[in-house]
């Protein structure tokens, strides 16, 4: 039986080896995304912005929402502060959502070639974060033409993005190993995130909540990673950088425990498919 390392240097190897691969498959899966459209890739552009179009005419116009406390007579607000805060939730959900049949849509991966398994969830990522960064793209030019405001600041969100990146890496390797051998994984996950979306501080301020439950809030870890990319895109105000360390080793621990499982486990995907 063919032995598979777990160690966290095997996987930056592999991932080196194969940088070419992970280029080639995501940039296929991005635009096999809009295949056979007449738009195709702009599509990745048009989609975020109708959306944004959408929240600022429903919340500055139709519920004339305002976020907290603040007295901002910008009509446009409430909506880029949504925004932000879904542009981080989608990149979490695009990928965790796909994580239990990642393997499953892969079979011939598993069963006919030699093929890093591991590198599934890094190419999904990869993609998820193209459509993130583009969604971003529009935020910024939104927000520039309606508030006549841009800060340096939001250069820092790829620094912001690297810890939640780590954090999806280890929710996608122990989900799409657990997805081969119990497929009711992938309804169970899609519920969960649904949840998630709205136990987040997407639509509303921490502050919203009652003083005793918000620090059950930080429990979420989509919050901090939230908060600190409205800081750099909307507020132009720096990141918590304490936290930001903190996070990434919480992350990063996280992530080498999941993929201890997808190595340790993927000896019987062949079997099971």
């Amino acid at each position: 039986m063919q032995h598979y390392s777990a160690t966290p240097s095997s996987f930056f190897t592999t991932l080196w080896q194969h940088r070419q691969l992970i280029w080639q498959m995501a940039k296929r899966e991005v635009v096999g995304r809009y295949r056979g459209s007449i738009l195709g890739l702009l599509w990745s552009f048009f989609q975020p912005l109708f959306m944004l179009a959408i929240y600022t005419f429903v919340f500055s116009m139709v519920f004339k929402a305002k976020w907290g406390a603040t007295h901002s007579d910008s009509k446009t607000e409430f909506a880029l502060i949504l925004f932000a805060g879904l542009i981080v939730f989608n990149l979490f959900a695009d990928v965790v959502n796909r994580s239990p049949d990642i393997i499953v849509a892969n079979v011939n991966f598993v069963k006919k070639v030699v093929f890093p398994l591991e590198l599934l969830p890094v190419i999904a990522s990869c993609s998820a974060l193209f459509h993130a960064f583009v969604s971003t793209g529009v935020l910024l030019t939104f927000n520039g033409i309606i508030n006549h405001t841009f800060s340096f600041t939001v250069f820092i969100l790829p620094i912001i993005f690297i810890p939640l990146t780590i954090l999806i890496l280890a929710f996608a390797w122990f989900l799409s190993s657990l997805g081969v051998y119990l497929r009711d994984v992938g309804q169970t996950v899609t519920l969960l995130t649904t949840a998630l979306l709205f136990l987040s501080p997407i639509f509303f301020p921490p502050t919203a909540l009652p003083e005793q439950i918000r620090p059950y809030l930080h429990l979420n870890p989509l919050t901090f990673i939230i908060e600190q990319s409205r800081k750099v895109l909307i507020w132009g105000q720096m990141p918590d950088w304490q936290g930001l360390c903190l996070y990434t080793l919480f992350a990063t621990a996280l992530a080498w425990l999941g993929y201890l499982w997808f190595q340790k486990t993927r000896k019987g995907f062949a079997d099971v498919l």
